[in-house]
């Protein structure tokens, strides 16, 4: 930009700023629930489902009693779900898409079915890859993914067909390709502005999408059990959230509009993206790297504390006064994902040898909640939430920073596909909430009146 470019931008940020600012108290006034949230962090009514329920507190005399928090999809406890295909000695993620979609969980004939629709899918369209993909590589992985899966429109041969046996095949075929496009197009990224090696791994028959991830990620395709059974979990832990977070809920308000698939997607991927929603365990990890550079004695709790008083008042890490992965829009008390994968990380981090960083994020999990109940005031409790451990967990696995997101996407498409098709099975209004104006209405001056 020239000059006289920049001060104009500069000038008028500054006028948005400054005249776009909305009074607080008018929120007050009208009972505006900002971010559809009420003061005890209670979700705004906007829908019903069937596809997961998240438990945070319990009714007693009437009054909401936050309570240890619990995930349900489709009517099953998460806890139950990963105890029993881990017990079973199976992996997860591909029975749980099922479980979303359908309602119930497969039996032998219906999983090796749904398996073999997902190996027959998982698969680019010829030259995909190198005229999309490896063609103008962005910079943001997310950014890459969402431009793959608008491609794929194209190749699409009914790609605005919103019957439910088409949106479902799109959904499978989406569930089917998300790995690919996540890695190879961190891989090209790699590869121009990295200037690493380019290596493109085809994906295998017969694997798990999570042994998949590993095996074409890794330049020598290896990965132990451990590595590949954790990663999986990772997988069905992220795949559902309710309705209501940032991104199915943006897919609920897409879908209502009667969108291709493709779009409804790409309109998620643009809300995960967001540093406040799937970005916030890359910002874990490099919060958990600063305080590991600045607080001299890992062990000593009152050392601990000082610091992340200083990053509560702002003077610290990134000056935001927010200590990452912890706090939760829903849950209070606990989050039962990061419980679940809690216990998965310390057998990681022993195989890793990264036992005194795992006891730090312990001790975080402790301190962290009781530094932000005294410098904040706090309506609910504070626990560590999943995004808490996840970046480490990806760390541990040798994942890049820049496939974090991506892989929470990879996961999640899975809830975004099951709510899509429950939005067009149920035939709902578009969605289209009211906002009041509060601004006085004025008179049009002309142009040679105006100062």
């Amino acid at each position: 930009m020239n000059k006289e470019n920049n001060q104009f931008i500069d000038k008028y940020s500054k006028l948005l700023i400054d005249k776009g600012m909305i009074e607080n108290e008018l929120y007050f006034k009208y009972e505006v629930k900002r971010g559809l949230r009420d003061i005890s962090g209670k979700g705004v009514l906007v829908g019903l489902t069937e596809i997961s329920e998240i438990v945070s507190y319990v009714i007693e005399d009437g009054d909401l009693v936050p309570c240890e928090g619990k995930l349900y999809y489709r009517g099953i406890n998460i806890e139950k779900i990963v105890k029993g295909f881990l017990d079973e000695k199976r992996f997860g993620f591909e029975e749980v898409c099922f479980l979303l979609f359908f309602g119930h969980l497969p039996n032998k004939s219906e999983s090796e079915v749904f398996w073999e629709m997902i190996d027959n899918y998982t698969s680019l369209p010829e030259n995909f890859v190198r005229d999309t993909i490896m063609n103008a590589p962005s910079k943001d992985m997310m950014n890459s993914l969402a431009k793959s899966v608008l491609t794929l429109y194209a190749f699409d041969e009914n790609p605005d067909d919103i019957s439910i046996d088409n949106v479902l095949l799109q959904s499978i075929k989406l569930i089917a390709q998300f790995p690919l496009l996540a890695v190879y197009g961190y891989q090209a990224y790699a590869h121009y502005y990295k200037k690493e090696s380019l290596v493109i791994h085809p994906p295998q028959k017969g694997l798990s999408i999570a042994e998949n991830i590993l095996h074409m990620l890794r330049p020598d395709s290896s990965y132990t059990d451990l590595e590949a059974q954790i990663l999986d979990i990772a997988l069905v832990l992220h795949a559902e959230h309710g309705g209501g977070n940032n991104s199915t809920f943006t897919n609920h308000v897409v879908t209502s509009s009667h969108t291709d698939t493709y779009s409804a997607v790409v309109a998620s991927l643009g809300s995960l993206k967001g540093p406040r929603h799937g970005g916030a365990n890359i910002k874990v990890v490099q919060m958990i790297s600063d305080i590991m550079e600045n607080v001299k004695d890992w062990n000593d709790d009152e050392e601990i504390n000082a610091y992340l008083e200083k990053m509560l008042n702002k003077q610290a890490f990134d000056k935001s006064g927010l200590i990452y992965g912890m706090g939760h829009a829903v849950y209070s008390l606990s989050d039962p994902r990061a419980l679940i994968f809690r216990s998965f990380v310390e057998q990681l981090a022993e195989e890793k040898g990264r036992n005194d960083e795992y006891k730090l994020y312990s001790k975080l999990e402790t301190l962290a909640p009781q530094a932000i109940g005294k410098v904040r005031k706090i309506y609910k409790g504070v626990s560590a939430n999943i995004d808490f451990y996840s970046g480490f967990v990806y760390s541990m696995l040798d994942l890049p920073q820049e496939i974090f997101t991506p892989l929470f996407a990879v996961a999640r498409v899975a809830g975004w596909s099951a709510h899509r098709i429950e939005e067009l099975v149920n035939y709902g209004k578009i969605i289209r909430p009211a906002y009041k104006s509060v601004k006085k209405q004025q008179p049009y001056v002309p142009m040679v009146e105006r100062g």
